[in-house]
């Protein structure tokens, strides 16, 4: 299985002059994402997929020997299609904005992996969310709860042609390392409490 680090988004949501992925909790952001990978021990590889909307995370990334593959920078869900045309086996996808992500979170989520679900997206529910002071801009309905994407993915790219049909698993792991994503400046705020 390859890691996948979506890490080529503007971050407009934040209001950032810079790029979110370099903002700081102990080290940059992305490099938690990383080495959560990397430690895992689950991945032939670890790369990551930047834009011409993050050339500082790009540079970031390869000064600390991360492979990196250019996308569009038109939008995550075609940047990802993209990406995931280039590979013919399986893929763990997770975006670059996780700093809460460590290496057993991605070793459980792993273990859930079943190539024959073309695509599993794990999910966190509205009450872990609000729990943490989040509130979701998404829900979406699974095993009677309401939920929202975490951004993490398990995909077996050699069954896809396109994003536009593919079938979807859904996997729901209340988890604080998964829910806490940086989408705005409260979200950072946040984090600075844990």
């Amino acid at each position: 299985m390859i890691g996948v680090i979506m890490a080529g988004g503007r971050g407009s949501r934040m209001g950032l002059d810079g790029e979110k992925l370099l903002l700081k909790y102990k080290k940059p952001i992305i490099l938690h994402v990383v080495d959560s990978l990397r430690r895992s021990g689950c991945f032939s590889k670890v790369l990551a997929v930047t834009s011409p909307n993050s050339p500082g995370t790009k540079q970031l990334l390869e000064q600390n020997n991360v492979e990196t593959v250019d996308s569009s920078g038109d939008g995550y869900v075609r940047d990802l299609n993209e990406v995931l045309q280039k590979f013919d086996e399986d893929v763990f996808v997770t975006p670059g904005d996780l700093p809460l992500l460590d290496s057993s979170i991605v070793q459980k989520i792993c273990c859930l992996y079943d190539p024959q679900n073309i695509w599993t997206s794990i999910l966190v529910s509205k009450r872990l969310l609000e729990g943490l002071g989040r509130t979701p801009d998404l829900t979406v309905a699974c095993d009677n709860q309401e939920c929202t994407y975490s951004g993490i993915s398990m995909v077996n790219s050699e069954k896809i042609n396109s994003l536009d049909t593919v079938e979807e698993r859904t996997v729901i792991i209340d988890d604080k390392r998964i829910a806490l994503n940086l989408n705005t400046k409260e979200d950072y705020r946040l984090l600075g409490a844990t």
